[in-house]
Parts: C-alpha cells; sequence; structure tokens
C-alpha cells in the first residue's frame, strides 16, 4: 500500500454528484454571504441557523478533495450507483456536520475574546494558530491524511460491510478519517473569521493539495510550521486574526 492519492477513472461518473453539490453550496456562499462583513463568533446565528451555514460551508471546502475517494467507492457499487452514492455523501456530511456542535460552542466562547483588551484577543488567536499548527505537525494528522489520500484498504473494508447500511456507515467512517485528517484547518477559520471568503478558498485548497497532490504530507508540514510562524507574527500584526482581534473585517 502506498502513499499515492487516489485517482478516478472513467466509470467513477456518480462521483460527479458531489463537484456539483460542491458548486452549489460554493454559490450559496457567495452570493449568500460575500457582501457580509465577516464578524468574530456564531455571526450572531442560533445553533440550528449555524448548523445549516456550516454544513453547507463544509460541502463547499470538503467534497472537492472527496471526489477522488467517492469515485474509487462508486466503482464498488454494481446497482443503484448514483442513490448509494448520495447516501455515501450525505453520510460522509452528517459527520462534518455532527463537528458543528464543538464549532459552535468555540465559537461562542472564541467570540467573546473580542470584547476583551487587545491583547488578551491576541493571545487568544496566538493560541489557536499554535493548537492548529502543532497538530499538523503529529503522527496522528499523518495517518488520517494517509487513510484520506490512499483509502484501498478502507475500499475493501467497505465492500465487506453487510446489508442495506453499507453506504451509511463507509461515508461516516470516512467522514471520521476526514475529521481527524482536517479538523485542525477548520479551527483557523475561528482567527480569521467563520464567514471569510478568501480564508474558506485558500484552506480548501490547502485541503485538496494536502490529499490530492503527491507532495500532500509535504503540504500539511508547510501549513503546520507557517501556522505556527503566524501564532508568533500576530502578536505584532493582530489584523492577521480578523476574527478574533477586530482587524481587517471586510467579508471579500
Amino acid at each position: 500500500m502506498t502513499s499515492r492519492p487516489v485517482t478516478v477513472g472513467r466509470r467513477a461518473g456518480p462521483a460527479g454528484l458531489l463537484l456539483v453539490a460542491a458548486a452549489a453550496a460554493w454559490v450559496w456562499v457567495v452570493t449568500g454571504w460575500g457582501g457580509m462583513r465577516a464578524v468574530p463568533g456564531t455571526m450572531g446565528l442560533g445553533l440550528p441557523a449555524f448548523l445549516a451555514v456550516w454544513a453547507l460551508m463544509m460541502a463547499a471546502m470538503m467534497l472537492p478533495a472527496t471526489t477522488p475517494v467517492a469515485a474509487l467507492y462508486a466503482r464498488t457499487i454494481t446497482v443503484h450507483r448514483a442513490p448509494r452514492m448520495v447516501v455515501f455523501t450525505v453520510a460522509y456530511l452528517l459527520v462534518w456536520a455532527a463537528a458543528g456542535l464543538p464549532a459552535y460552542a468555540l465559537a461562542v466562547g472564541l467570540g467573546r475574546a473580542t470584547s476583551l483588551p487587545t491583547m488578551a484577543g491576541t493571545a487568544v488567536a496566538a493560541a489557536v494558530f499554535a493548537v492548529s499548527g502543532v497538530y499538523q505537525l503529529t503522527p496522528l494528522k499523518d495517518r488520517c491524511l494517509a487513510r484520506c489520500r490512499s483509502p484501498l484498504g478502507l475500499m475493501l473494508r467497505y465492500a465487506s460491510y453487510p446489508g442495506r447500511s453499507r453506504d451509511l456507515r463507509a461515508g461516516a467512517h470516512h467522514g471520521a478519517f476526514c475529521l481527524g485528517c482536517c479538523w485542525s484547518l477548520m479551527v483557523l477559520l475561528a482567527a480569521f473569521g467563520l464567514m471569510n471568503l478568501w480564508a474558506m478558498v485558500v484552506l480548501a485548497a490547502v485541503i485538496s493539495a494536502e490529499k490530492l497532490v503527491p507532495a500532500g504530507p509535504l503540504v500539511a508540514r508547510a501549513v503546520g510550521i507557517a501556522s505556527i510562524a503566524l501564532a508568533v507574527a500576530v502578536f505584532w500584526v493582530p489584523a492577521l486574526a480578523p476574527g478574533l482581534t477586530g482587524g481587517g473585517m471586510t467579508g471579500m
């Protein structure tokens, strides 16, 4: 088993549904929130609304990088491929939607940092950058990333799942590895602003690079080092963390 990323074959047409869903989510993000300011914390949203927004954000950011894995899984399905891929995708997104619960709690807590003295808010931002950066360099990150990049063994495991719950279990199982791989990148949205469109675009590109390009593990380590560097630099340039320091809060 190698660490090469999976590739998409011609038979994996149903996986294109993920790209369509991701594109629709990006359209909603740009048209629905592109003109708004990157308000710190939960942006005044209650839990249900926050979870809905969070799920759409995760669909936009995560589904493009997941398409090759979905394509590989689609090749293990011989009948009713399209509806079963919908189940796989929904299960995957449900894992990320569930992650919205701790994300909401974190956003509520970190949102209060903007009412603290400037230095305190900056210190919180530095902690966010440091936690994200350190995790990027851990063996657990490497293991989860390896499973996302080379899931052939997981595909064999998924194929052995019995019953109609196979697609649901497979999507949730892969979503759990994806969450373990990428939660540290999503934490950075607390520092940059939850609906900071440019931050979302950059982080989505990083996620895709980690999972799809040959040098993905090196990208993950480089991002970790950069995040640790931001933990230091934010004390001199607080505007690097507009979601926590209030600097540069412009939506686009």
